[in-house]
């Protein structure tokens, strides 16, 4: 089995981006540039926050961070969104999620313009990939993708399940494998006989979120196998959606928890920064 080291795969991504972010400094007189809006005080998503402007200094990205009380109102969150929309030296906006209760957080994620949607959360963005066109990915789905192709793992003509329908991650990443040419399965809570579908994946993607779901009796020998779950454990130690003590004897590839698409998300959301800015240059 070989381990899909997110950290290593992330370094060299953000050390393509780093370059990337360079040549745009150098052709237009500025840095790409990041806009996160912090609403409330969630200690997971303070520590997200953080992480990003680590990675964006390191990146060459220049960060602007908004901070937001929770008490603050909708109207004042949407101007304070609508304000980064028409800043020209921001090129990528996202909202940090999850927002506190009484925000209408569609609405919200609805004023930031297509084109600076980093999350690819608009509705633009999300039809551009079911399409096949050129357009902002979901960060973790495309973090997964460039996780792969660091590996020179095969997708087309492979049997591919994911787990989960979420927008964020299960909904773009098949619409990814699909339009690399997998025959995609999409499983959720609601499906029978998970366990026989998941046996004739090539490549299993877990994201449901719940801890060890994926057991190694669900996994067909030889699969890659790329776990998005981050839960608690029973010992309250951070784990998965996959059983990883079970399903590594049965896998080629496997991501670990943490240190294997967490990374790539971070890196693939600077990607989408500096292709932003790229854009914009056009």
């Amino acid at each position: 089995m070989t381990l899909l080291d997110g950290k290593a795969a992330a370094a060299e991504l953000r050390g393509r981006v780093k370059e990337r972010a360079a040549a745009y400094e150098a052709a237009h007189g500025r840095k790409p540039g990041l806009a996160v809006v912090m609403i409330g005080e969630d200690p997971a998503s303070q520590i997200y926050v953080r992480n990003k402007t680590k990675a964006c200094e390191e990146a060459g990205i220049r960060h602007f961070t908004r901070f937001l009380p929770a008490t603050v109102s909708q109207k004042e969150a949407e101007g304070v969104v609508e304000g980064l929309a028409a800043d020209e030296n921001v090129h990528g906006i996202l909202v940090q999620l999850p927002l506190p209760r009484g925000l209408d957080g569609g609405a919200l994620l609805a004023k930031i313009p297509p084109e600076k949607d980093v999350d690819g959360f608009s509705a633009l963005n999300i039809g551009k990939l079911s399409a096949g066109e050129e357009g902002t990915v979901a960060c973790t789905p495309l973090g997964i993708m460039r996780l792969l192709e660091r590996y020179e793992i095969p997708i087309e003509g492979k049997r591919a399940v994911v787990i989960g329908r979420s927008n964020i991650v299960g909904k773009p990443m098949a619409m990814l494998l699909l339009n690399a040419n997998a025959t995609v399965t999409v499983c959720h809570s609601k499906t029978k006989g998970l366990a026989e579908i998941c046996g004739e994946a090539d490549i299993l993607v877990a994201a449901a979120g719940r801890a060890k779901l994926v057991t190694a009796d669900m996994v067909k020998e030889g699969a890659v196998v790329v776990d998005v779950g981050m839960n608690r454990g029973e010992d309250g130690k951070l784990c998965g959606d996959v059983d990883f003590a079970g399903v590594e004897k049965k896998a080629s590839y496997l991501t670990p928890v943490p240190g294997g698409v967490g990374p790539m998300t971070v890196a693939a959301l600077l990607e989408n920064t500096v292709a932003a800015a790229e854009r914009s240059a056009r």
